[in-house]
């Protein structure tokens, strides 16, 4: 079938509760039998530590000991690098809830699972304390952000086969080619790790357990964690159970989300070029978008205007600052590539989805989702990976593309309508077009960001704007939020501007005589 028939298969179904509840745990105990089960005994033949643990990452998207991520350097926006880091745990590090107390609820909630069919209920007594005092002193092990920033480690560039030496308990190529197959990957791949203590604490705590069953039994809870929301209620009250225990009151707030709304955001997940152009179609018509794009034009000669006005730009920044807008690129709606709907097919080719089975639906979807982002990920950064969904309600500037993306989701009401007066666009949408361009230019506000240009003249306009927001009743720090409030101010100003030219272009404006304002009030 297509993608879309696919992904239509996929929702109905996690809508079918019942069928998912009469499954219970069975899928899950299935799955687990093929990686070696629970194995606390220690009786029959164990699956090898790294051997279990490339194929929780490469088939089960489960990275229990440290996360594996693909984005631009700091340095080359527009090149990808393999990037290594801690896991993310169950419990924030930064929580205030007593580490005993999370422990003790945990191991109690583990004890319960003994009743179940899903816990074995052999093997050592102490084996759950145990494996819960073996994921304390790995989260013990990461670096405080802070000492990491202070100490330059937040992005420390070197190749697998370095790391090898460095955190022997791990057989980096093995697991990382698990991650990244069919693409190919050696000893002398790039890669950045962000907190290489903790990868050298890490591999010393693998082999100080590693003659227990303590490591297989955290590899099967962390799989158990990343898969449950898939499986039946039980499940899902675990989890709300645990969301209270850790966040208190915020958490006992937490209740589940409508079975429509999850099953739409986990369809989305996996199927987001298909759900893409299914809401392009039913909400961004062209006309939509030829406006857009004409408004977003208006916008960029409004502030091309503008800088022949700036007392404290020299003539050559200025020259600089308009060759920056005149190049600037504009994406507005979706990437081009989700309506073209045979390369959409051809990414969900090998996926095969079971109505009836909505917990191997979603394995099956961790696979190939890994497997497109990987391949798509590893190639030259592409303006065509947007960092938002085209359904988002947010816009954003790629500093590395000199680039501006705004979402078809942005397009709607109260922010935009084709039937509109101009002044509410200009107004709503107008002014977040506006912001986002003003980001192209935040180089210039910085201290040393412009050594040719009129620095005591900018400085008075800077000290302006930071004791405006400062002398707002909330408590605000003007100077820490600098760079936003001047796309918040300069982009108002730049959109009532724009609009002021479209209206002598156009003359033409729709009256909303029933709501007893201008339009220049309408604008505000």
């Amino acid at each position: 079938g297509s993608a879309k028939e696919k992904a239509i298969q996929f929702y109905r179904s996690c809508m079918d509760t019942q069928q998912i509840e009469s499954q219970g745990s069975q899928p899950l105990k299935d799955l687990l039998n093929q990686i070696g089960g629970w194995n606390i005994t220690d009786v029959g033949k164990a699956k090898d530590f790294n051997e279990t643990l490339q194929i929780l990452m490469g088939r089960y998207g489960t990275f229990p000991f440290f996360s594996v991520y693909v984005r631009p350097a700091p340095s080359d926006l527009k090149t990808n690098i393999i990037q290594i880091d801690h896991p993310e745990f169950e419990m924030p590090h930064e929580s205030k809830l007593k580490e005993n107390n999370y422990l003790e609820v945990t191991y109690q909630r583990l004890e319960k699972g003994k009743n179940s069919s899903l816990v074995p209920q052999d093997g050592p007594p102490d084996i759950f304390p145990l494996t819960l005092s073996f994921i304390s002193n790995l989260q013990r092990a990461i670096t405080p952000l802070q000492e990491r920033q202070q100490k330059g480690m937040l992005f420390f560039r070197t190749t697998i086969g370095e790391l090898q030496e460095q955190a022997p308990a791990i057989d980096w190529l093995s697991c990382l080619q698990a991650v990244f197959h069919p693409v190919p990957i050696n000893l002398s791949q790039p890669i950045a790790v962000h907190d290489m203590d903790y990868l050298r604490g890490m591999s010393q705590l693998i082999y100080q357990w590693h003659k227990r069953r303590v490591l297989h039994i955290y590899m099967i809870v962390c799989l158990i964690g990343n898969l449950s929301p898939a499986l039946d209620s039980r499940f899902q009250d675990a989890r709300l159970e645990l969301s209270k225990i850790l966040y208190g009151k915020m958490g006992s707030r937490m209740s589940p989300a409508e079975r429509w709304r999850k099953c739409l955001t986990d369809t989305s997940s996996f199927f987001e070029p298909v759900l893409g152009q299914m809401i392009v179609q039913e909400i961004f018509p062209q006309q939509t978008k030829k406006l857009a794009e004409q408004m977003f034009s208006e916008i960029q000669d409004a502030l091309y205007g503008r800088l022949d006005h700036l007392e404290w730009m020299d003539e050559q920044t200025r020259q600089e600052a308009k060759v920056l807008v005149s190049t600037l690129q504009v994406e507005i709606g979706y990437p081009a590539h989700i309506l073209q709907t045979d390369k959409v097919n051809l990414e969900y080719q090998n996926l095969e989805i079971n109505e009836d089975t909505f917990f191997l639906n979603v394995v099956a979807s961790l696979k190939v989702l890994r497997e497109n982002s990987y391949m798509k990920l590893l190639q030259h950064q592409s303006q065509d990976n947007w960092q938002v969904a085209p359904w988002s309600v947010h816009s954003y500037y790629s500093i590395g593309h000199h680039m501006v993306v705004f979402p078809a989701g942005m397009f709607r009401s109260p922010f935009f309508h084709v039937e509109f007066p101009s002044a509410v666009n200009f107004g709503a949408i107008g002014v977040f077009m506006a912001h986002e361009l003003l980001h192209a230019f935040y180089g210039y506000v910085l201290p040393g960001g412009c050594s040719t240009c009129n620095r005591s003249v900018l400085q008075r306009s800077v000290d302006c704007l930071v004791e405006q927001y400062e002398n707002f009743d909330i408590k605000v720090n003007g100077t820490f939020t600098l760079l936003e409030n001047t796309a918040d101010t300069g982009g108002l100003a730049i959109a009532y501007q724009a609009y002021k030219n479209w209206m002598k272009k156009y003359k033409e404006e729709k009256d909303l005589t029933k709501i007893g304002l201008s339009n220049d009030q309408l604008f505000y």
